[in-house]
């Protein structure tokens, strides 16, 4: 054990490497149970959250115990097939995921200052 311990200290990991796991591609009808099963084999799960709404569907949130796991996870489950779909398994990131929701605020911040000062512009954006 103090020998695995040793090992993993040793280990350098890429930046984008984290303990949450983004899983896309799965099918609409999988469960929890299904997927602690799947992503479980590679270590202790602290928690697995499922898209149940219509634009999260297919998606899933995978948060390991411990980062070694979750790469392993990742590296092994890339490309598995599930019901006849295979996995795309990625590292969350933080900054992509509120991405959109930022350039959203900001353009409705925007349209209110237009609105506020009588700035009529095209809309060039479409």
């Amino acid at each position: 054990m103090a020998m695995l311990a040793q090992r993993k200290a040793n280990i350098r990991l890429p930046p984008e490497v984290n303990r949450i796991l983004y899983v896309r591609n799965l099918p609409y009808k999988i469960t929890a149970e299904e997927m602690y099963d799947i992503f479980g084999k590679y270590g202790p799960i602290r928690q697995i959250r499922v898209g149940v709404n219509t634009d999260t569907k297919g998606t899933a949130y995978v948060v390991y115990e411990d980062i070694f796991d979750a790469k392993n996870a990742c590296d092994h489950l890339s490309g598995f097939n599930v019901c006849g779909r295979y996995l795309i398994v990625l590292y969350y990131q933080q900054n992509r995921a509120f991405k959109k929701l930022d350039k959203d605020k900001k353009e409705a911040e925007l349209s209110q200052l237009k609105k506020k000062y009588g700035v009529n512009t095209p809309d060039h954006s479409k």
